[in-house]
């Protein structure tokens, strides 16, 4: 038998909390067939709904029907806060604007099992690895942490979009990129036994129509100027295929959609005159490079010159409106995990498709959510009928994303990365015998290996799944 060359699970401390360290790592050695783990720098309590976060997430509600597989302290949905597992090294952020929590009786209880983690899973011959939020402050972990209003990215018209799924800030905002910088040199003294960081979010999360559309705020237009780049003319660009989706769109243009090879293609049969736009697209892929280039410059700086710096991305062809150009960022990044998180896709052009039919009531909203399908390539499924086709899937419910989709999703991302190696990340929310059918598709799509977020959702039958897929002959 054949041992996958790569199998990693993302593992976050609560779970080493609630079920210890050798219960984790016996399940993820054993059962698991796991090569490498990933955590994060927190530690984390029970809480109540005035002073927590839900865990899981709630993803801008649409993820409210999510439970966890795994109880987590006996329950599969809860409250929780956490607290640094570390006590930061506060000379390293002096001056800054963002300043890291303060370590408190959490921290002293319950921090040190972080280390003792990373410790227990080497001896095991296992590679470790951090997981931190690339933009939003401060870093530990994606539902704790706001930028200041003046650090949020903006809108073609300088406002705010009204709802978002995640809080990343600009990408070009000098407050949020030194105050990443000083967590991963304090990350890499602290844990300098870890194999390497991974960043997460590292890239504009397209999850809603308008998070497309960004970034148009000050400190973008300062970067626009360092960088060579015409910043009214992309803002003129992008605020004009904007408005034309908020009250120009046509039955016409989703037809043209439905019918054209590539977002790109179906972006000049909507809007002819596109100036300023292509521009933006690589505006923004160059924001992303620089953000990549100052945290492997930080490590190196850092004395962890040794250590792997791994970037989290979307699929194609959502990376284009990210802004994550897989071959630039492998320039810096040693390696890139796309993300096949397909209970997300359906929500996210449920996400898109309401806010067009509501800003355009007269198209089709069959037309539309074809139009959608087709132009982010999750096919493979029965066409929807209508928008409420597109929804998250319940707990019980297998994803509404083709295998053909997925496997196609990690090819293509290679391509686009060339030498850099890609590894699909699957995500073991959903029923166990449609995870191990996703999980089949990204480990023979990507031949570097294969990352699983998170153990959250993987209860012992898809532990036992991922080995058995793992030890393929």
């Amino acid at each position: 038998m054949k041992l996958a060359n790569f199998v990693g699970v993302t593992v976050l401390p609560e779970y080493f909390q609630s079920e210890s360290i050798n219960g984790v790592l016996d399940n993820l050695e054993r059962k698991a067939a796991a090569t490498a783990v990933t955590t994060s720098p927190y530690v984390m309590e029970p809480a109540d709904s005035r002073t927590g976060f839900r865990e899981p997430p709630i993803d801008a509600g649409a993820g409210k029907v999510r439970l966890l597989d795994r109880p987590l302290w006996g329950r599969r949905e809860l409250w929780t806060r956490t607290a640094p597992s570390f006590r930061p090294d506060l000379r390293l952020y002096r001056g800054l604007r963002y300043q890291p929590p303060l370590p408190d009786v959490l921290t002293a209880g319950q921090g040190p099992m972080v280390e003792q983690f990373i410790q227990a899973a080497r001896s095991r011959g296992l590679k470790v690895y951090l997981q931190v939020q690339a933009a939003i402050p401060p870093g530990y972990r994606v539902q704790f942490g706001e930028p200041e209003i003046d650090d949020r990215p903006r809108l073609p018209d300088g406002s705010v979009p009204e709802r978002r799924l995640s809080s990343n800030g600009s990408l070009a905002s000098p407050h949020i990129r030194e105050y990443t910088h000083a967590l991963i040199r304090d990350l890499c003294r602290q844990y300098p036994d870890i194999h390497g960081l991974r960043v997460d979010w590292p890239e504009y999360p397209p999850y809603l129509l308008d998070s497309i559309f960004l970034d148009f705020g000050q400190h973008a237009r300062n970067a626009a100027a360092r960088m060579g780049f015409d910043f009214d003319r992309m803002r003129g660009g992008a605020a004009a295929l904007y408005r034309h989706l908020h009250g120009g769109l046509h039955d016409s243009d989703l037809i043209a959609c439905t019918e054209a090879e590539s977002p790109g293609e179906a972006l000049r049969r909507i809007v002819p005159d596109s100036a300023g736009l292509s521009e933006w697209v690589r505006f923004k892929a160059r924001l992303v490079e620089t953000l990549h280039s100052g945290f492997r410059k930080t490590m190196d700086d850092a004395g962890a010159g040794h250590m792997e710096l791994w970037s989290n991305a979307f699929p194609p062809p959502w990376n284009t409106l990210s802004g994550m150009d897989y071959r630039l960022v492998g320039r810096c990044s040693m390696a890139i995990s796309v993300k096949l998180y397909t209970m997300h896709w359906p929500m996210m052009l449920r996400f898109y498709g309401d806010q067009l039919c509501q800003a355009n009531p007269g198209v089709s909203g069959s037309l539309l959510a074809r139009a959608l399908v087709r132009l982010f390539d999750i096919s493979g499924v029965p066409a929807p009928d209508r928008l409420e086709d597109l929804y998250y899937p319940s707990p019980d419910e297998p994803h509404p994303a083709g295998a053909e989709a997925q496997h196609h999703k990690i090819v293509q991302a290679q391509h686009e990365a060339g030498e850099t190696p890609v590894y699909a990340l699957a995500h073991g929310y959903g029923p166990a015998g449609d995870f191990r059918h996703r999980l089949e598709t990204a480990m023979a799509a990507s031949r570097h290996g294969c990352w699983i977020n998170r153990y959250g959702y993987l209860s012992d039958e898809k532990l036992e799944i991922i080995g058995k897929v793992a030890r393929r002959s």
